[in-house]
């Protein structure tokens, strides 16, 4: 299936007075996931450690849609039985790059997945990523290719999606560029000609939602979701400097610059790339063309510029108050 989701597709896809269970829900992707599913009737229970992050879902849904529970994944079975309690379906957005990764989203996806099992949840998602692979050198592809697996032995039925770099209006990571291209008057660009292909978090949240909504369709499947357009780091660096309106000197940095600086400050705080991030930027973060992708979970990806001129106005000099 191509093309945009239709009102009659959604209302297929509507999740009536059915629980679904958010992991990790009160991050990024969580809080568009949220939005999503509300809108299609689902109650929503967000699980989070740091759930009060989160405190801002409920004024999505209506009085008594959603309702909050705090649990860590990294701790265990040991609270999780509670939080999936009548689950009809689940989603794990559990991740992190830092920390005892094993714990979080290695073999703490499949004790999420079990605990979902077991709670009798007919639907189960586990958000991966592009290069999970459980013999990756690098920790955090590593973890994820593990998670997959582990998720697929306790719940044999879940979908796996594995998203490329997600943004948003209210990302880490366009924000980000975004902040450093209206800073600095010179910015060196790692890995400038190391690939991505960025996916909108709405695309995103839809996938997530329609492969919930119908598991005998997409159940047990692994999906790749990844924007419509390829761009290099560099690409991304002028494209941002574009739309805010800013000319610093984009610096390319060639490989051997860049992995020095990596190997011999990435372990300081605030370091500008660690070993591992270098190691995953130059393996570049795009659809392998394998496995099916956003297209056929019923989604047509929307490009990165049909809102950066928009979402970038609060960088350019004077804000929205300056000259268009």
């Amino acid at each position: 299936m191509t093309g945009p989701i239709s009102p009659k597709q959604r209302a297929d896809g509507r999740f009536d007075n059915k629980l679904v269970v958010l992991l990790g829900g009160s991050g990024f992707v969580g809080r568009h996931l949220a939005a999503e599913l509300l809108a299609r009737g689902a109650r929503l229970r967000v699980v989070s450690r740091h759930v009060e992050k989160g405190y801002a879902i409920k004024a999505l849904g209506n009085l008594g849609q959603v309702q909050f529970a705090r649990a860590d994944v990294a701790k265990g079975a040991d609270g999780l039985a509670r939080v999936m309690a009548g689950a009809d379906a689940v989603v794990n957005l559990v991740g992190s790059f830092t920390g005892d990764l094993d714990a979080v989203q290695g073999r703490g996806a499949g004790v999420v997945a079990a605990a979902a099992k077991a709670a009798g949840a007919s639907a189960f998602v586990q958000l991966s990523a592009i290069g999970a692979d459980a013999a990756s050198g690098v920790a955090y592809a590593r973890s994820k290719g593990l998670g997959e697996a582990a998720v697929r032995e306790a719940f044999p039925a879940a979908t796996i999606l594995r998203p490329s770099i997600v943004f948003g209006p209210d990302d880490s990571f366009i924000a980000m560029f975004a902040g450093l291209v209206s800073s600095l008057p010179v910015l060196p660009v790692f890995g400038p000609g190391a690939k991505l292909q960025p996916v909108f978090v709405d695309d995103v949240a839809l996938a997530v939602a329609n492969a919930l909504a119908d598991p005998g369709a997409f159940g047990g499947k692994t999906f790749e979701l990844a924007g419509p357009e390829v761009l290099t780091m560099l690409e991304l660096n002028e494209r941002i400097a574009k739309a805010a309106h800013r000319t610093p000197l984009l610096a390319p940095l060639p490989d051997f610059v860049s992995g020095l600086i990596a190997a011999f400050t990435g372990w300081l705080p605030g370091a500008p790339i660690t070993a591992a991030q270098w190691k995953l930027l130059k393996a570049g973060n795009v659809a392998s063309g394998t496995l099916p992708g956003l297209a056929e979970l019923g989604v047509r990806a929307r490009p990165l510029g049909l809102f950066l001129n928009r979402w970038l106005l609060r960088f350019r000099e004077h804000g929205r108050f300056g000259v268009v």
